[in-house]
């Protein structure tokens, strides 16, 4: 079937394929994803049982108790307890020619008053051959249309594109991807959080997925914890104070700790900071993944990764070129303090009128939006000529002096004087270009544990034999 094939077909395609058979449980918006399927007709040839159970009280008789029922917990229980629920039930009749599944889906969407998030967990855990081990797609959606009958429109279309990927395309996990907002729009329904377990996705790299998530443009941002495991960015932020380096990490140098640690000990004495938990991220932009290309180098990539999670870093994938967009994105998703950690070099281009032509306010819109929630800036010295280079001693231009001093005294630009004056020569190019020599030098311009996997792995072009 083409991609971007009518829902009320993918779904009778379901129906009448005699494989698969199962359950789909829904829970807070009703049965969205259901109704397509008797729609189109000859649902029985596909639905053992369809159920919604909106009271908690209910929800928890058949689930299980839960701390919060708009959950990824919620959801793995549901999914978990109706798939054993067919297996139990109907495995000795019809087990031997029949593929078990069972779809679940947990949301909240558009209230009575409005103004609440609209969001919800959605997966499919299914046997792709009879007696078969389980396979599972699980995704974050939230719904950005302004009224509920059309959030529940797109959440049962989505829910489909799900079911018949899973079905169909569980062998090209891309493709899979791509399809998920067939005969939807990006301003409709984001998916930000996708991650594929079981014996058919035993060879997929859920970061790589978290990846073609923005590079599809189904989600502004995606997030993957030191343990590779992909997150939902929402539950990772919320009320956490956030320190965010921007960055190559090409790969990541003891520059670039010592930034994340410099900035993390002024930040953690502010006391809009005092007990809140922080959080350290670095961020990988598509601009910088993409190097002026269309194509993303995924080595390359993964290489990046692996080796931020030898840091134990937390790492965003985001397209938001414009620093306020990505302050957006995180001011959205926490109500704590938000820092963010560049060299002078990153903090001189800030000032470059040009580069904030696509707002109508320029510039000054530009800051306006960067510094509303008295977010602040990091700022880690460099070495030019010699000279340290630091927020008190960066030239603008002199039309822009004006602004530069506004903000450095309104405390928006922070130095970092707790630096390590031995790292300043250190620049990642340098180590890139030394990492295929003979040069060893590099060894010490890396942290011990990136330097251990860049050996063990090979990366950047090291010759392990040598």
């Amino acid at each position: 079937m083409d991609a971007g094939a009518d829902t009320l077909q993918k779904a009778l395609q379901i129906n009448l394929d005699p494989r698969w058979y199962g359950t789909i449980a829904e829970i807070g918006a009703g049965q969205e994803v259901a109704r397509w399927f008797f729609r189109a007709g000859g649902a029985a040839g596909t639905v053992a049982k369809t159920m919604s159970a909106y009271d908690m009280a209910v929800s928890d008789a058949v689930y299980g108790k839960a701390d919060r029922y708009v959950s990824k917990g919620r959801l793995q229980a549901m999914l978990d307890h109706e798939l054993q629920l067919n297996i139990d039930r109907l495995g000795d009749d019809r087990g031997n020619e029949t593929a078990f599944f069972a779809f679940a889906d947990t949301v909240v969407a558009r209230s009575y008053r409005g103004g609440n998030e609209c969001h919800g967990w959605m997966g499919v855990r299914f046997q792709s051959h009879p007696r078969d081990e389980p396979s599972q797609v699980v995704v974050h959606v939230r719904m950005l249309d302004d009224e509920a009958a059309l959030q529940q429109e797109a959440l049962g279309i989505v829910g489909v594109n799900l079911l018949h990927a899973a079905f169909f395309q569980h062998h090209r996990p891309e493709d899979l991807v791509e399809s998920l907002l067939d005969r939807l729009t990006t301003g409709r329904i984001e998916v930000d959080m996708i991650e594929l377990t079981g014996i058919e996705f035993r060879a997929v790299d859920n970061r790589l997925m978290a990846l073609r998530l923005v590079q599809l443009g189904l989600s502004g941002a995606a997030m993957f914890g030191p343990d590779r495991r992909v997150l939902q960015p929402s539950e990772v932020l919320r009320k956490k104070a956030i320190l965010v380096e921007r960055g190559s990490f090409r790969p990541p140098t003891v520059v670039n700790i010592d930034m994340l640690e410099a900035a993390r000990e002024k930040f953690s004495a502010d006391p809009a900071v005092a007990g809140r938990e922080v959080l350290l991220l670095t961020e990988l932009t598509m601009a910088n993944l993409r190097a002026g290309s269309d194509v993303v180098d995924r080595r390359d990539f993964l290489a990046r990764a692996d080796l931020l999670a030898a840091c134990g870093l937390t790492v965003l994938i985001s397209d938001y070129v414009a620093y306020h967009r990505l302050a957006a994105y995180l001011a959205w998703r926490t109500d704590g303090r938000i820092g963010m950690v560049m060299g002078v070099p990153s903090l001189a281009d800030l000032f470059h009128e040009e580069d904030h032509a696509t707002l109508p306010g320029g510039i000054l819109e530009s800051f306006g939006r960067l510094f509303k929630n008295d977010l602040k800036l990091f700022v880690y010295p460099m070495l030019r000529n010699g000279e340290v280079v630091t927020v008190d001693t960066l030239g603008v231009d002199e039309e822009l002096r004006p602004l530069y001093d506004y903000l450095y005294r309104r405390g928006s630009f922070v130095g970092l004087d707790n630096y390590k004056p031995d790292y300043l020569p250190i620049l990642s190019r340098d180590v890139l270009k030394r990492i295929p020599t003979d040069d060893d030098t590099w060894t010490s311009m890396v942290p011990p544990e990136v330097c251990e996997v860049i050996r063990k792995r090979g990366f950047f072009g090291y010759q392990r034999d040598r």
